[in-house]
């Protein structure tokens, strides 16, 4: 699938670097942990946050010249299905990326987005792209209901949803939709365990990191990495560090720091 050029918002280096990155992709042994692969590549780009708010009307917006934490994953996720489902041009990776990033794959304008993390995961999960590792046995022992309501509540802190009242009501009425469900967990007090113990969390999984702040469900997304000391770490794109990183601290130990983190989610890309 090709999408029009004047839909995509891009440099010419992005798109250079997207097929060098799947000419690389596909050299990789069949065993090879592409996710992780591709996360890698990005350690050291600059973290900036709102890349996607760069048109009057929503576009494809591609940029790996600088990241927040959703678009470090989204790039590595699309990257990976790319490769996985043998592609290698430019286009192809356009088409995952929008597939991964709107509703059901539709690009309809700045509300079909997946704004929230937790409509990602949904979005892709109906179409059979990712698997949430939940259950209500351990490690997954909290549980927690969604309710959303921050953006149509806070319309000013979006460049693209304020002063637009019809905008406002539509991303309520998607809010509603998801909300009053509930989610499964790895409370923040378990993530100092074993890899042994928390073996339902795979080096490359997604992790969404919950938060108890009103109105939303998750404040920040990255991937599981297993570092050498046996525990898990997160590698993110950092607005305390400026840049995508692989934590140097434990995973339970950023969690220390901030407390409004309850825990995360455990997102596989299938």
């Amino acid at each position: 699938m090709s999408l029009p050029v004047q839909a995509v918002t891009y440099e010419r280096e992005d798109s250079i670097r997207v097929v060098e990155l799947l000419q690389k992709g596909r050299r990789q042994a069949a065993d090879k942990n592409l996710v992780l692969y591709y996360a890698h590549q990005f350690l050291g780009i600059p973290y900036v946050g709102h890349t996607l708010e760069v048109n009057k009307e929503e576009e494809l917006v591609v940029n790996l010249r600088e990241m927040d934490c959703t678009t470090l994953v989204e790039t590595v996720t699309a990257l990976t299905l790319t490769v996985r489902h043998g592609g290698d041009t430019w286009d192809d990776y356009l088409h995952w990326l929008q597939t991964i990033r709107y509703n059901k794959g539709k690009l309809d304008g700045y509300c079909s987005r997946n704004h929230y993390f937790s409509q990602w995961i949904a979005s892709n999960a109906s179409m059979g792209l990712v698997e949430e590792q939940s259950s209500a046995a351990f490690p997954f022992t909290a549980g927690r209901q969604l309710q959303l309501n921050f953006m149509s509540t806070h319309p000013e802190y979006y460049t693209m949803l304020k002063d637009k009242p019809e905008d406002i009501k539509t991303i309520a009425r998607l809010e509603k939709e998801v909300s009053g469900i509930t989610v499964r967990y790895i409370p923040s007090n378990l993530l100092n365990e074993s890899k042994e113990k928390l073996k339902s969390v795979q080096d490359g999984d997604i992790l969404a990191l919950v938060t108890d702040k009103s109105g939303l469900d998750v404040s920040h997304v990255g991937f599981a990495h297993w570092g050498k000391d046996g525990k898990l770490h997160l590698l993110n794109a950092s607005s305390i560090h400026k840049k995508v990183v692989l934590e140097p601290m434990t995973l339970y130990q950023y969690a220390l720091k901030h407390p409004s983190m309850l825990g995360i989610r455990v997102i596989r890309i299938k």
